[in-house]
């Protein structure tokens, strides 16, 4: 029962990961930066890992996607490739849970339903390596050219999306590792025997030895049952 909810609660824990890592994907500000006038913000400048944006202080937007995949920056494409591999690898994870939970009846044998729940794991906690590694890389890029005194380009900080994938990929892995040790405590739950002595009569339980080895004594069965025997 407890390696059960155990299971629910590693469920629970993973889909919404990967579900916080797939809504990263396509969010806007995975960098930001302004440019500050003496009253307002004069304008928003963010990025993503598909288009580069500029907002105004009227809320006007004028984005410009990128214009060729091999002409992008490695990192950038560093990153697509591990945030697709994080959300595939989440997928097909939450897909094979499914089959190892004790709480299906598909799977087979519960061995081989612990089997398949500390693969799908596994299969989780590449996910959220996947996507703790491509958060980082971007994130990485952002600080080294922020605090590089000779870079003079636009300088960006730190986008909300970031965290975003910092979050998901961590709960993503908490639940690949309650997983993995689910299947320790299904083999750590002990199995009951019991054993089969046969039938057992009354006149065998009434059966009195007396004497010397092998001397065997019976009592007449008409005279072992007195009235108070039926009562």
């Amino acid at each position: 029962m407890a390696s059960t909810a155990l299971e629910i609660i590693a469920f629970t824990v993973s889909i919404s990961g990967w579900l916080l890592v797939s809504s990263t994907v396509p969010t806007d500000y995975w960098k930001v930066s302004t440019n500050d006038g003496t009253v307002i913000t004069t304008a928003t400048f963010w990025a993503n890992l598909w288009k580069t944006c500029v907002t105004d202080s009227t809320g006007v937007s004028s984005c410009k996607d990128f214009p060729s995949m091999l002409a992008l920056d490695g990192y950038i494409q560093a990153c697509r490739g591990l945030m697709i591999a994080a959300v595939s690898l989440g997928f097909f994870g939450s897909i094979i849970a499914l089959f190892g939970m004790k709480c299906t009846k598909v799977g087979g044998s519960e061995q081989a339903k612990a089997k398949i729940a500390c693969f799908a794991g596994v299969v989780f906690i590449l996910s959220g390596l996947c996507s703790m590694t491509g958060c980082s890389l971007y994130a990485n890029k952002i600080t080294t050219e922020f605090f590089d005194p000779l870079f003079i380009d636009q300088k960006y900080e730190l986008g909300a999306a970031l965290f975003i994938g910092w979050s998901g990929a961590s709960l993503c892995i908490i639940g690949g590792v309650i997983f993995c040790f689910s299947i320790s405590d299904n083999n750590k739950t002990p199995r009951m025997g019991y054993a089969y002595n046969g039938p057992t009569s009354v006149m065998s339980s009434r059966t009195k030895y007396h004497g010397g080895e092998g001397d065997i004594k019976t009592t007449n069965p008409s005279k072992q049952f007195d009235k108070n025997a039926y009562v």
